[in-house]
């Protein structure tokens, strides 16, 4: 990273985090989709990867950080380009671990550093179909860590009722201020260790369809909660 590029992220950081926080507070939430599934989780302590769309990263990183205040622990896996620096500096500030790097582009070296978390008691927090896409496709470095450490994979979505939407390979999702906003957490879904290396695509397929599944039933839940108004 080179001074110039230091300088930028040690000033524009805080306006950053102040701006996020801002947004963050004016989203009116409506009550978390399968919440029964996360207090279950919390309740037992469960070691899980936490997965959600790249899109969806400033709601649902922010639904992470409640999980994190009621004492789970998380450890987010954040692209180890240069645009990662600020999302780490982010979630360190929550008190969350990070791992620079992909699951896909990184090879044994991330997946060796996700199973010493894992090992640790960390859950580890993936963009499934990041870094760089395509959108909406699960990628099978998630669906390997988990069946690796033999954790189950917990997929999560969100949607916004007003929003703006990047011109990039993810479309990334800011819902605009005051904007209605609603989680959505699934069932865990545990790739048992016995699963082959060549038997990992169906469950990559079966978990990117839950997540799929759980973004049109935010949709819905917003689109339900409109027609009750009018």
């Amino acid at each position: 990273m080179t001074p110039a590029r230091r300088l930028y992220y040690s000033l524009g950081l805080p306006l950053l985090r102040l701006i996020n926080w801002a947004l963050l507070k004016s989203y009116r939430y409506q009550p978390v989709i399968g919440e029964e599934h996360a207090a279950a989780l919390l309740d037992d302590n469960t070691v899980s990867a936490p997965c959600y769309w790249h899109q969806h990263h400033v709601v649902c990183s922010a639904y992470m950080r409640t999980w994190l205040r009621r004492g789970y622990n998380l450890c987010f896996l954040i692209s180890g380009s240069v645009d990662g620096e600020v999302p780490e500096r982010i979630a360190r500030s929550w008190g969350a671990e990070v791992i620079r790097g992909s699951a896909n582009q990184s090879g044994a070296l991330a997946l060796r550093d996700q199973q010493r978390m894992l090992k640790d008691g960390y859950s580890i927090v993936t963009t499934a179909d990041g870094p760089r896409g395509p959108k909406y496709e699960f990628k099978s470095g998630t669906v390997l860590m988990a069946r690796i450490a033999g954790v189950p994979i917990v997929p999560i979505a969100c949607a916004a009722d007003r929003a703006w939407y990047l011109k990039r390979w993810d479309s990334f999702m800011i819902p605009k201020p005051f904007a209605r906003v609603v989680v959505a957490v699934g069932e865990p879904y545990l790739v048992s260790r016995d699963v082959k290396l060549d038997e990992i695509e169906p469950h990559r397929l079966n978990v990117q369809r839950r997540v799929m599944s759980l973004m049109q039933q935010c949709e819905e839940a917003l689109d339900n909660k409109s027609g009750d108004r009018t």
